[in-house]
């Protein structure tokens, strides 16, 4: 217990700037501190990109309708024993290529899974949408929790305080009471153990507030929260009179604004839309395709001949019945420069063109593994959907129900002050006089202080009820704006 108390008063202590400079800070409202964290949550910020990855595969989507074009172009070396293209002869020599290509092809017939694919994209856009909102959703009715945290701390602290004033007058009032001999010394002692434990309960108390203006401060990303501090707003009252309405109205209200149930819903659609898609892997698909290329070479090319003047004739056989030598004129190849370059690129060009048929006959059982598997999660996602349904009307009948019963009890908590408090002042009276000892008088006094106490959570427990009844019934906190 020492310990948890030190640890207590040293966090205190570190974060005193904050709470004595709390007067000279802005306070932010409920409804400000539920748009900032809308704004700045990470948790919300992760979300939202999760929206614009869903946009993009969108565009994925879409993009699968276009023609796929490409173009190539290369430059080659060959070095050392190859083919002389000019003479045929293999020769150890270096030649240059180069070549230049361009390809269309486009899907004529995909077993429809273009189109699906696009529509599973659709849907992924609002199921991402749906996601974001609840998330704002959840965001908010945390921040709400953690300033009414807030709110129930400080009033608990003031409470405290009120009572230390209290006692250390009594204490002060008992002295002199002592000093003159009406009471006994005993009587000091034990209002002095009195003092010291309203002391540490303050010190508890400011813990406690300090750690709840963390949390909410953590909620709105801030990163300067030394001083951060809200509006004591202890207004205590059903505005919109949501209790009026019966839990069967709230509920049937819910079933139509509920971002779980669209969420669900819009993943149920996703899932069938993932069947169709694996579906089509089944049937055959049928593209076209158009290619163009052309290239040129940098070795030189055959312009001409010439009678070759050193051996000018060979024999090539005898004339039969004379054995006369039958001779052939021998020519050598003029070789000239490469022709230039684009003219070889125009001269050279080729395209080809045609359609692909694939039909689909034996892949390993992918095809099929892959539409059970998505049928499986079809079925999850249908059971998903009922289980979301049965949810929210247990959670709202349940809310209903946690509302009314903090009502109920905030309304007795109330009625107990009232009692404690006449008891209280029937026991000072008492005590004034010397007819009531400090050990009794002090007990009236905890058994107050304890209704004060509970007052103050079943207040702050009865508001944050009535704020998630509202939240089914559709009234949020502050509008959220979709994007």
């Amino acid at each position: 217990m020492k310990i948890n108390k030190y640890n207590s008063l040293v966090f205190a202590m570190l974060f005193g700037f904050g709470l004595t400079s709390q007067a000279q800070s802005k306070q932010w409202t409920l409804e400000e501190c539920v748009r900032y964290a809308l704004e700045n949550n990470i948790t919300i910020k992760l979300t939202e990109l999760d929206l614009k990855t869903a946009a993009i595969d969108k565009k994925g989507a879409i993009g699968n309708y276009l023609p796929s074009v490409n173009a190539n172009a290369s430059h080659s070396w060959n070095i050392g024993l190859n083919q002389n293209i000019t003479t045929g002869l293999l020769e150890n020599q270096t030649t240059q290529y180069s070549s230049v290509g361009a390809s269309v092809g486009v899907d004529i017939y995909k077993g429809l899974q273009n189109q699906n694919n696009l529509r599973r994209a659709n849907l992924s856009i609002v199921a991402a949408k749906y996601q974001l909102l609840k998330m704002q959703e959840d965001i908010s009715l945390n921040v709400a929790s953690a300033f009414l945290q807030i709110l129930s701390n400080k009033e608990d602290l003031k409470v405290k305080k009120e009572q230390l004033a209290i006692d250390e007058k009594r204490f002060a009032r008992s002295e002199e009471m002592v000093n003159a001999g009406t009471i006994p010394r005993g009587d000091l002692f034990d209002l002095k153990a009195t003092v010291a434990t309203d002391k540490q309960n303050i010190a508890v108390s400011e813990n406690n507030l300090l750690i709840s203006k963390l949390s909410l401060a953590q909620l709105l990303q801030l990163k300067e929260f030394a001083d951060f501090d809200v509006v004591d707003d202890n207004k205590l009252e059903d505005q919109n009179n949501i209790l009026a309405q019966s839990p069967i109205e709230i509920y049937d209200k819910a079933k139509e604004i509920r971002t779980d149930l669209k969420l669900a819903q819009t993943n149920l659609e996703i899932a069938e839309k993932n069947v169709v898609i694996a579906k089509g892997a089944y049937q055959p698909t049928l593209s076209a395709f158009y290619n163009f290329n052309t290239r040129a070479s940098y070795s030189d090319i055959i312009t001409g001949s010439t009678l070759n003047t050193a051996n000018p004739t060979s024999q090539i056989g005898y004339v039969q019945g004379t054995n006369q030598p039958v001779l052939r004129d021998n020519y050598s190849s003029v070789l000239g420069n490469a022709q230039p370059i684009f003219d070889q690129f125009n001269d050279n060009k080729g395209q080809s063109f045609g359609l692909q048929l694939s039909v689909p006959i034996f892949n390993g059982f992918s095809a099929r593994n892959n539409v059970e598997r998505n049928k499986v999660n079809l079925e999850k996602s249908k059971i998903d959907l009922e289980q979301k349904s049965l949810d929210l009307q247990r959670n709202v009948y349940t809310a209903f129900t946690d509302a009314k019963a903090a009502l109920n009890t905030y309304e007795a908590s109330t009625v107990t002050l009232e009692a404690r408090q006449q008891a209280y002042n029937y026991a000072k009276e008492k005590y004034d006089v010397g007819l009531m000892n400090s050990f009794d008088f002090t007990q009236a006094q905890t058994l107050l202080t304890n209704a004060q106490s509970d007052v103050i959570r079943t207040k702050y427990d009865y508001m944050f009820k009535i704020k998630i009844l509202e939240f089914y019934f559709g009234i949020p906190i502050v509008p959220i704006i979709t994007k």
